[in-house]
């Protein structure tokens, strides 16, 4: 399993009337620990932001699953739920999995979810779709 932080960067960028305007951007960093995952985003960020920038906040996130798409520019966040039998109780109990999928829009975000899980052999339910502010995803080299 993949080890995924999402990371905050924070920097100055020239808007399109010209004015100077301090943004924040989200990625989402495939690394083995917080260090790695601030130097790689550095590494990433520098060609493209003149000046300075702060990585103002790492957070590690728990996603079983990436679905790329790379005709599309955003990422929705997906909680599966796997239902599986407790068999000391007897009883279904859902497990929830988190998932993020690649798509220009939530309608094509669940098709697409779909579609990469008509391999899985255990039974699943979608809980959750939603657009995340993640711009784009690095994944480890």
């Amino acid at each position: 399993m993949n080890n995924y932080f999402e990371v905050t960067v924070k920097f100055e960028k020239t808007s399109e009337e010209g004015k100077i305007k301090k943004v924040t951007e989200r990625y989402l960093v495939d690394a083995l620990t917080f260090s790695e995952a601030e130097a790689r985003i550095i590494k990433e960020m520098k060609p493209f932001i003149s000046g300075e920038f702060e990585v103002s906040n790492i957070n590690p996130q728990k996603y079983s699953e990436l679905f790329w798409n790379e005709k599309c520019d955003k990422w929705f966040k997906t909680k599966v739920n796997f239902i599986v039998l407790d068999e000391e109780k007897g009883v279904e109990k859902k497990v929830a999995n988190y998932m993020l999928v690649q798509a220009n829009d939530l309608k094509e975000a669940r098709e697409l979810l779909v579609e990469g899980m008509k391999g899985s052999q255990a039974d699943w339910e979608i809980a959750s779709i939603s657009e995340t502010k993640i711009l784009d995803v690095y994944k480890y080299i």
